[in-house]
């Protein structure tokens, strides 16, 4: 039972990346009736209460393991929920998006040192070609396959604020790590959720822009309904889940589908071109992900039938 648990860990998260990559997609519209922030706080707001709401029907808030984490939790909610969100969006303001992708794609990277280095996480060449492959093809993705594109890049103080989201993000991977030796992955989604969904709403004053969410389209709101209960809720339990069972390294490898999972949903829902160099580059990606996930577990296994086998035979 315990074994099929863990392999199907790897199939779960692959729902994450899904649910990001169409949160971008929603975004993009929503963010033309709402101010970004204002619409970030009612999105992680929301799904903070509902979380909540869940719990406490079921009985499941465990107060001493949040009070022992508490601090973690914090760290969890102000980088990976305020932190990352307030630096993306504002960034967008200043810089272009393809700059920020490009810097946002390296995390998997980050996270993977990080848990190496500070969590004690393995490290194999496996690995190491996964995280090259996937890395790759994403800025293959990014730009279109365009030496010229990555060449005329420019970089500002915008890309800065970008480097703070990704500062944030791989600092919210590794103290989930810490956060859920203790804690559920569902409360402290839930917990993360809710404080960060507060400071969301603090910063979301000076954007005077709440009077807007009474006019919203329908279409706005089915996405941030999308986003509330798709990218926010399950999302991150999920994702906190993958943390707690295979690792943050392993885990932050599933963020470079992200950008594949946006440019397919933007070709198919709003009829964005793709070309042959995209798609290359999207094969890139799958296959480093493979290489980082689903190939070692399958490895591991072969190995321990193979042990298992020698052990009878003796």
């Amino acid at each position: 039972m315990k074994n099929n648990q863990s392999v199907a860990i790897y199939f779960w998260l692959l729902l994450v990346p899904l649910f990001w990559g169409g949160a971008f997609v929603a975004a993009e519209h929503v963010i033309t009736e709402l101010p970004p922030i204002t619409a970030a706080t009612l999105r992680f707001g929301s799904a903070g209460i509902l979380l909540l709401a869940f719990l406490v029907i079921q009985n499941k808030i465990d107060f001493q393991a949040i009070k022992k984490q508490w601090l973690p939790i914090v760290g969890m909610a102000i980088t990976g929920i305020f932190g990352y969100n307030a630096f993306f969006f504002i960034a967008l303001d200043i810089t272009s998006a393809i700059n920020g992708s490009l810097i946002v794609a390296t995390t998997p990277v980050f996270v993977t040192l990080g848990a190496v280095l500070f969590l004690k996480e393995s490290w194999n060449k496996q690995l190491g070609l996964g995280l090259v492959l996937s890395l790759v093809g994403v800025i293959v993705v990014i730009s279109k396959g365009s030496l010229l594109t990555l060449l005329q890049l420019q970089f500002n103080g915008g890309d800065l604020l970008f480097i703070g989201a990704l500062v944030c993000w791989v600092t919210h991977g590794l103290l989930g790590k810490i956060v859920m030796r203790d804690v559920t992955p569902l409360v402290t989604t839930t917990m993360t959720t809710l404080i960060g969904g507060f400071l969301l709403g603090i910063g979301s004053l000076f954007e005077k822009g709440w009077d807007n969410v009474t006019y919203m389209s329908q279409q706005a709101w089915v996405e941030m309904l999308f986003m509330i209960i798709c990218s926010s809720v399950i999302g991150f339990i999920l994702w906190n889940n993958g943390v707690k069972k295979i690792g943050a390294s392993k885990s932050s490898i599933y963020m470079n589908l992200v950008p594949i999972n946006t440019a397919w949903l933007a070709v198919v829902l709003y009829g964005s071109p793709i070309t042959f160099n995209q798609i290359i580059g999207m094969i890139m990606v799958i296959t480093g992900v493979y290489f980082v996930t689903f190939h070692q577990y399958l490895r591991s296994k072969r190995h321990k039938k193979y042990h298992e086998k020698i052990a009878v035979n003796k």
